[in-house]
């Protein structure tokens, strides 16, 4: 993948993330997904009083994918941070395990690459697999 569209998807997920539903911990998350057609599906994550059925950015912009039909993945970016906290501030905010877990359904963890982002210019990049290790998919529900 260029750097180009790496910097694309980090200012994607930063439009994603003024989406964000977050009354209760006041941290906005934006994700956005590029699909191997080349479209990219945004993501914020959207909390609810009673937290369980929160959803994270990350599985909104899968889910949004999926919902329209496209299954295959290229890559993810991911933003985050307290509310109020300028760009170029802050950490990283990696995916949870759900997250992670729902990206293996859809995704190859040899290839796919998470996109883990502070600014345009801070950023680093893992493969799924670097980031759920010995993981769980499709293909070992399948009868050999």
């Amino acid at each position: 993948m260029e750097r180009d569209m790496e910097k694309r998807l980090i200012a994607e997920a930063f439009a994603a993330q003024k989406a964000a539903y977050v009354p209760y911990s006041h941290f906005c998350v934006g994700a956005a997904l590029l699909a191997k057609n080349g479209k990219i599906y945004h993501g914020c994550n959207i909390e609810n009083a009673s937290y369980t059925p929160t959803n994270c950015a990350e599985r909104t912009a899968v889910f949004k994918a999926v919902s329209e039909g496209v299954r295959e993945f290229e890559a993810i970016a991911v933003v985050g941070n307290k509310e109020g906290v300028p760009r170029g501030e802050g950490d990283f905010c990696p995916p949870c395990g759900v997250c992670r877990q729902v990206m293996r359904e859809f995704c190859d963890p040899e290839t796919f690459r998470v996109i883990l982002a502070v600014s345009e210019e801070k950023y680093r990049v893992f493969l799924l697999k670097e980031l759920l290790p010995m993981s769980f998919g499709p293909e070992d529900l399948r009868v050999k």
